[in-house]
Formats: structure tokens, sequence, C-alpha cells
């Protein structure tokens, strides 16, 4: 009897289960993008500079060396949300790099993780898959 109870009874989670695993929402894939675009703003002159930056390549910003090491978009088919894992670094007055920043910056709430400075603001604006920019040496060969 108790046995008879038991099989409906999981049966009816199972097929359950099932049916809310295939109602919920599918999760687009998240795209690998080779470029990160930022912007970046001097304190002192107040002048906002965009710039594009290939993926584990490092650009020069004033006093700051940015190096992203993934920017990631998703597909058309789920809002976009922007995010990228960089490193940046300031060259000091004595001519030593003294790491600033680790982390992941967002697009989408740019205050969140940007890189606050005394003199220069970075934060990732986008990523995409070409840039106006040539890319680096050893990515043309």
């Amino acid at each position: 009897m108790r046995q008879t109870f038991l099989r409906p009874l999981f049966l009816g989670l199972t097929v359950g289960a099932t049916l809310l695993s295939s109602l919920a929402p599918a999760s687009a894939a998240r795209i690998e993008n080779p470029v990160a675009e930022f912007s970046g703003i001097d304190k002192i002159t107040g002048r906002i500079t965009q710039f594009d930056v290939y993926v584990n390549e490092t650009v020069q910003y004033g006093a700051l060396q940015v190096t992203p090491k993934v920017c990631y978009s998703r597909d058309d088919s789920e809002a976009q949300r922007i995010d990228g894992f960089v490193e940046v670094d300031e060259i000091t007055l004595d001519r030593k790099i003294r790491r600033i920043f680790t982390g992941w910056m967002f697009a989408d709430s740019p205050g969140l993780n940007a890189l606050e400075h005394p003199i220069y603001d970075v934060w990732l604006t986008g990523c995409k898959q070409k840039s106006d920019v040539p890319p680096p040496a050893a990515a043309r060969k």
C-alpha cells in the first residue's frame, strides 16, 4: 500500500520538475570579444577619451596601463550585458609600475567597479569584434 502511494507522488514530482525546467527562460550564451572599449577622463583637463584595447594587450592612458583579460557580451536574443576583467597599473613618478586595479568592470553599471584615480577615471563601455585600431603585431602573423 505504501509503495503504491509513493509511486504516483514521485511520478508527479518528476513530471512537475520537467515542466518547470522547460518553462525556464533559455540563457543566452556569452560572446567572447577580442576588443574592449573604454572611456577615460583626465580630471585636470576635463578631457574625455574613448579608446579600444585588444584583449591581453596593454594600452597606456596617461600614467595608467590598461589591460583587458576578457570582454564578454550577450547575443541579440538577450538584453546586452557587457562585462570584462581588467587589470590597471600606474606608472609612478619614480618609474615603478604599481597595480592599482584588478577586477570586473560592468558597462551597464560604470560606477560599480570603475577605476577611480586622483587624476584619471577609466571605465568599460563596450566590447566588439573589430576595431579601427590595427591589431597587435602577434595577431597579424
